[in-house]
């Protein structure tokens, strides 16, 4: 099978029951995804896959095949940090350090999802469709709600992420 992680394609041959989480930090090396529960309850496994956030725990890899996988290791391009990494250093939007990863790869995937125009539970029942969907405090907390942070740091990891989605244009 062929994995494509962070822009680099790897032909692989695993298990059938190997998860993608599994892939990433036992046969490649990329060890910025975590696994905390393994579950898929914390959010400290999440990747982007096809530019969807998903988590990665839960996932087998072997129906994987073909798609493209972003971590926290490619987000960055080449020494710029993505705009989400600079924003939780900025904002200092974390302690232990261990939900990071996951937070910043959620947010990332929150950001796109509001961009597209996919509403949440806590959008207005009234609120257009089509366009994208304005990123409030309250948008925020209910789309990164699947990403648990212990230390809890989630007040600055929500202005992080809205600084973001102000700078994109997708605030409210």
């Amino acid at each position: 099978m062929v994995l494509h992680v962070n822009g680099t394609a790897y032909e692989l041959t695993l298990d059938h029951r190997t998860t993608v989480l599994d892939v990433l930090r036992e046969h490649l090396g990329l060890t910025g995804a975590k696994k905390g529960c393994d579950h898929g309850q914390c959010g400290a496994c999440t990747v982007l896959v096809d530019g969807r956030r998903a988590n990665s725990c839960l996932m087998l890899a072997v129906a994987q095949d073909g798609r493209h996988i972003t971590t926290i290791e490619g987000l960055a391009h080449g020494e710029r940090l993505h705009p989400l990494q600079e924003a939780f250093v900025e904002r200092d939007a974390l302690q232990c350090g261990y939900c990071t990863p996951g937070q910043i790869c959620s947010a990332v995937g929150v950001l796109q999802e509001a961009a597209d125009g996919f509403p949440s539970h806590v959008t207005p029942a009234d609120a257009p469709q089509g366009g994208p969907v304005p990123l409030t405090v309250e948008e925020i907390r209910e789309r990164m709600s699947g990403n648990l942070c212990r230390c809890g740091a989630y007040p600055r990891i929500v202005e992080a992420v809205h600084d973001v989605s102000t700078d994109q244009g997708v605030a409210s």
